[in-house]
């Protein structure tokens, strides 16, 4: 375990990403022990209040367990952890994205998002159809397809509110803000998917008239233009590794 003192920017955060880092890439494994309150004091040169606010933190996110009055031990996250650590889980110590990780985003998205179309085709209100058709014609007027990227992600934004299905927003926000990690990387590899306007048309038209399986199946189709490239490669990618 490879601690360093932290910065005095923000004590109790550089506790807890030192920490949940250390977990993360495997250095500490499930069952292990913490180093006492005393001890972390001393190896990252901060306060015993900063100390016991990351601790609680890495109890939140399911990443350890504190027992009151003994040792504070390791957790398995793949069991008891919570969707927030995925944009943490993106990036390795050296900066190099988890190619695992990566392919976990794209199958989901592929999974959630028709029946996302799916929820909103039979639940939106005349204000979030009437959103979804100008976020598409929106995407339809850019010709740059950073900016249609962007208007992409604010149209499956306005399906999951859409849905009325506070299980998939959340999944979404979490989602977002672990692509937009690695949005740029994406860009040209999504072109396809991006491009078809004809396929964001149809996939609104199909929503807003409130037809379920027909919003689903060309939420997928759409989907399919940028995930299966991605997910081919990713394929590659970790048969090299």
């Amino acid at each position: 375990m490879d601690l360093q003192p932290v910065e005095r920017r923000s004590l109790s955060d550089a506790v807890f990403d030192q920490l949940s880092g250390e977990i993360l890439a495997g250095s500490l494994a499930p069952g292990d022990a913490l180093p006492s309150e005393r001890r972390l004091c001393e190896l990252l040169q901060v306060n015993r209040g900063a100390v016991r606010e990351g601790l609680k933190r890495l109890r939140q996110a399911g990443l350890v367990q504190i027992q009151q009055g003994g040792s504070t031990r390791v957790l398995d996250y793949r069991d008891t952890g919570s969707f927030d650590l995925l944009a943490q889980l993106l990036f390795d110590a050296e900066g190099s994205p988890n190619l695992v990780v990566a392919r976990s985003i794209v199958e989901m998205r592929g999974a959630i998002a028709p029946d996302m179309a799916r929820r909103f085709a039979e639940r939106a209100s005349p204000e979030q159809v009437a959103e979804l058709q100008a976020t598409v014609e929106r995407l339809a007027a850019s010709e740059d397809l950073d900016e249609r990227q962007l208007i992409a992600l604010e149209l499956w934004g306005a399906l999951a509110r859409g849905s009325q299905n506070i299980a998939y927003q959340l999944a979404y926000n979490t989602l977002r803000k672990t692509y937009e990690e690695i949005r740029g990387l994406l860009l040209h590899l999504l072109a396809d998917e991006l491009n078809d306007v004809a396929g964001y048309r149809a996939l609104a038209q199909a929503a807003a008239a409130g037809e379920g399986p027909l919003a689903a199946e060309r939420a997928r189709d759409l989907l399919a233009k940028g995930g299966a490239p991605l997910l081919e490669l990713f394929a590659r990618l970790e048969e090299d590794q």
